[in-house]
């Protein structure tokens, strides 16, 4: 290691006074203008995490769904899955070390993960449309070149993209090419082959609008237009030209806000989408006749996949395990429809991405959405393997159809990560195929009316919490009081948990009407307030 140009590149680096900042599930995210020091930072950890594992490494700047004015950073581990935990508190003990320090971090990183020095190591960059990420990731560049490393700088990507390329590169090109033509390909080859499959779409046109944040998913879907078929025609809105990045749209807004994003003009039972700012999450929603408002969520999107899944499952007679994995925040209804009506095995994990992708891990099909959006399906080797198997030896009609089908969902689905533009096309496509509209589809179950609320607390991690952030361990009272709260109400359940990043607790209520939800939700908030710290006024009804 070139401890000169170390100190030199740092010095142009500089980590402001007294700011310390912690790697969480979405990496690091802060104001654009705090973040310099971090990113270079990281560029040095991402070439040590590439030694350490003799793999490729990705680093996506972006603060998804944040204001523009935001930015973040996190890392991709080989397989495109996110950084390991032991490294993320690597990267908070870098991110934070005095300049003076940094050397001895780095080498005590080194010592503790068996990292060699001397091996090559190579990593992959992208960022997404804010002003300030380009520069940032010119500062991720100066980290790598300090330690000496290849890079490839893929510009402007989505950040599922970013997770292909890595997953492409690491498997030798059996995931697929790691180029964003080899990404539009399989894609939208998949997506083709599986609507030649719907046999009676109903509609010989299929229309949808697309809000895309003012983000880098309305670049990426307008580059991968030439390769949709025909009758798909995506209208795009909200497209970076006019408005700010996640201003009044995107899914996050719509999800939160319960109505549509500005800039898009909805005509009744209109099929309507949102992707967030970095294009790995999507909500559906439609307006019906009567002017009301429809959102589709994470949730209902799990189970749309799952009774697909399911059916084609049944056809090829394989025994194979299929669930889903949801959060605390899934709606009742869905938990109740999946177990209840469609027999499928569904498993409660802690909020954060990490905790669903490992679950669903363990099964030969694990579908897992969380309620905003995010999620993905997963497929085991041997599940995979056996499915393409099928494909080419099975005599039966039937089964081989079905086989067909559940490979081309295989290519369609980015099994790396959450992806917006993959989790679209898949919809999309099974809704052709059994023929439903956005109203049938949103008829399956009707969502428990929720409440969401935030209290803000002195000290979050006064709230510790059990049985997958169903239940508060500490303040002492606190999951009695919550008990006691949900006994008054019918079809009711609440839970806290304290925020990932910042001081609040985070409050959900739901109950059988939504005046129900509200009050039981207030009632929460009030004690959060009163028995974990509270800051300023009590909270308002």
């Amino acid at each position: 290691m070139d401890a000169e140009a170390l100190r030199k590149y740092s010095a142009l680096h500089p980590k402001p006074a007294g700011l310390t900042l912690q790697y969480g599930t979405a990496g690091f995210r802060t104001k654009a203008e705090q973040l310099d020091h971090i990113v270079f930072r990281m560029g040095l950890l991402a070439i040590l995490r590439s030694k350490a594992v003799t793999a490729t490494i990705g680093i996506m700047v972006t603060a998804s769904h944040n204001p523009e004015e935001d930015n973040g950073v996190k890392l991709v581990d080989p397989l495109g899955e996110m950084l390991h935990p032991s490294w993320e508190e690597y990267a908070t003990q870098l991110a934070n070390a005095e300049e003076q320090e940094l050397q001895k971090v780095i080498m005590e990183i080194c010592q503790k993960a068996a990292v060699n020095l001397h091996k090559d190591a190579s990593v992959f960059i992208g960022r997404d449309t804010r002003p300030s990420s380009e520069k940032l990731s010119q500062s991720v560049i100066d980290g790598i070149q300090v330690l000496g490393g290849q890079y490839h700088d893929y510009g402007l990507v989505t950040t599922p993209q970013l997770h292909y390329m890595v997953c492409c590169q690491n498997t030798q090109g059996h995931y697929g090419k790691a180029t964003l033509e080899g990404y539009y390909e399989k894609l939208s080859k998949a997506f083709m082959e599986l609507m030649k499959q719907s046999h009676c779409s109903g509609e010989s046109q299929r229309h949808l609008k697309i809000d895309c944040a003012n983000g880098i998913g309305a670049l990426k879907l307008s580059e991968m237009k030439p390769y949709f078929p025909q009758e798909v025609l995506i209208h795009i809105y909200n497209d970076g030209t006019k408005e700010k990045l996640n201003h009044l749209c995107g899914a996050d807004f719509v999800k939160v806000h319960q109505k549509p994003p500005g800039g898009l003009d909805m005509k009744p039972n209109e099929r309507c989408c949102s992707f967030d700012g970095d294009a790995d999450r999507i909500v559906y929603y439609y307006k019906d006749t009567a002017g009301h408002f429809h959102l589709i969520d994470g949730d209902k999107i799990a189970t749309l996949i799952s009774i697909f899944l399911k059916e084609l499952l049944a056809k090829v007679k394989q025994n194979f395990k299929m669930a889903v994995v949801q959060t605390a925040y899934a709606n009742g209804n869905s938990t109740r429809y999946l177990q209840e009506t469609l027999k499928v095995p569904v498993h409660c994990v802690k909020t954060g991405v990490k905790h669903l992708h490992h679950k669903a891990q363990e099964f030969d099909v694990g579908v897992y959405f969380e309620a905003n959006g995010h999620g993905t399906v997963l497929f085991s080797k041997a599940a995979e393997t056996k499915i393409r198997q099928l494909v080419k030896e099975e005599k039966d009609d039937e089964k081989r159809e079905a086989a067909m089908m559940l490979e081309n969902m295989i290519d369609l689905i980015n099994q790396t990560v959450g992806d917006a533009v993959s989790d679209m096309l898949v919809i999309e496509a099974i809704l052709a195929l059994k023929g439903l509209t956005v109203q049938q589809w949103d008829a399956l179950y009707a969502d428990l009316p929720n409440r969401l609320l935030k209290v803000q607390v002195a000290d979050r991690r006064v709230i510790d919490t059990t049985d997958a952030e169903r239940r508060a361990l500490t303040p002492p009272g606190l999951q009695e009081k919550i008990d006691a709260l949900v006994k008054k109400y019918r079809l009711s359940r609440a839970f806290v948990r304290p925020s990932g990043t910042e001081d609040v607790v985070r409050i959900y209520a739901e109950a059988d009407t939504q005046e129900n939800a509200d009050a039981l939700a207030h009632e929460v908030s009030l004690a959060v307030f009163h028995l974990a710290g509270g800051k300023g006024a009590p909270p308002q009804p």
